[in-house]
């Protein structure tokens, strides 16, 4: 109830700022409010020492905020981004039917995107591509770290998941690599047919849905919550969510984008993303699962695995 409050307080000063109603110093405050807050809850979820993370939370936001220097509030920023992302994965419970996994995903996103105003809400000076591809490095090795803890090791993988990891491992190399690839020696044909679609959809859709987020994350969030109702393999899928709540922690950082475009650029991702995230679904309990209507009934009756809860400790 009180991280609640807490949260909400440094909400309501970021939202605030973005609306440019309030005192100059309420990105700031806002921004290390949710930062420690996060930062705690995260500590909290997995196990950890809430009030020295959260302590050092906030000496290192407060530092970053009262000295005004840009490299320390980029950094903090960073590390705001990276929490966020972790957090709101780690943040989901198991969910028996698709309609729960609905609910997890849409809870990550909300989460991030509150972190996605306290990473803003630093003000940090950045070099946008760097930037993204140093807070979902940053959030890959975390997210894997603590996964390892919660997935048994190694040994909880077995062969399912050890292709299941490669898999997503696959999907996310090639996403970023054929991206940098095409944006540095793509051809000018095939790089202009691509912007022409991206250049049409934020004409008449007011937004372009990315790709990482659409194509690797919200699926993967989808189906790891999905699983892990029923094998402790779904934490290693839930792990690649990071693709989706990273885009999302970091999506207002582009001073060249709007506020607009920003929210509607992550519905369309989640939306398609969670088409997606149904089809890997049906397809995993086609070949794993029972058949008919009647079997798979009794097979999310039979899916209880258990979990604590949201706001208790993993480990």
């Amino acid at each position: 109830m009180i991280w609640s409050v807490v949260v909400l307080a440094g909400l309501v000063a970021l939202v605030g700022c973005l609306v440019e109603v309030g005192p100059s110093w309420a990105c700031s405050a806002g921004a290390v409010t949710v930062a420690t807050a996060f930062s705690w809850a995260l500590a909290v979820r997995t196990g950890g020492r809430p009030i020295v993370v959260g302590g050092l939370a906030l000496v290192l936001g407060l530092v970053a905020v009262i000295s005004d220097d840009d490299a320390l509030r980029t950094g903090a920023a960073v590390l705001t981004c990276v929490v966020s992302a972790v957090f709101a994965v780690m943040a989901t419970v198991p969910a028996v039917r698709f309609v729960a996994a609905v609910r997890e995903v849409l809870v990550a996103i909300v989460l991030a995107g509150i972190g996605a105003l306290a990473t803003v809400g630093f003000e940090p000076v950045v070099q946008v591509d760097r930037f993204e591809y140093a807070t979902l490095g940053l959030a890959l090795l975390g997210v894997f770290a603590l996964v390892y803890r919660l997935g048994a090791g190694l040994h909880g993988l077995g062969r399912r998941g050890i292709v299941i990891v490669l898999i997503g491992t696959g999907v996310l190399a090639l996403t970023l690599a054929y991206a940098e690839l095409l944006r540095r020696y793509g051809t000018p044909g095939l790089v202009t047919s691509l912007l022409d679609v991206v250049v049409w959809s934020r004409h008449h859709l007011g937004a372009f849905p990315r790709p990482i987020e659409t194509v690797l994350g919200v699926p993967a969030l989808a189906w790891g919550v999905h699983m892990r109702a029923r094998r402790r393999q779904g934490w290693w899928v839930c792990a690649f969510g990071v693709a989706a709540t990273v885009p999302v922690a970091h999506s207002l950082v582009n001073p060249t984008v709007t506020l607009t475009e920003s929210v509607l650029s992550v519905t369309y991702g989640a939306v398609v993303g969670l088409v997606i995230g149904f089809v890997v679904i049906r397809l995993d309990l086609a070949f794993t699962g029972p058949r008919g209507r009647r079997g798979r009934r009794a097979e999310e009756a039979g899916a209880l695995r258990p979990e604590p809860g949201r706001t208790r400790a993993l480990l």
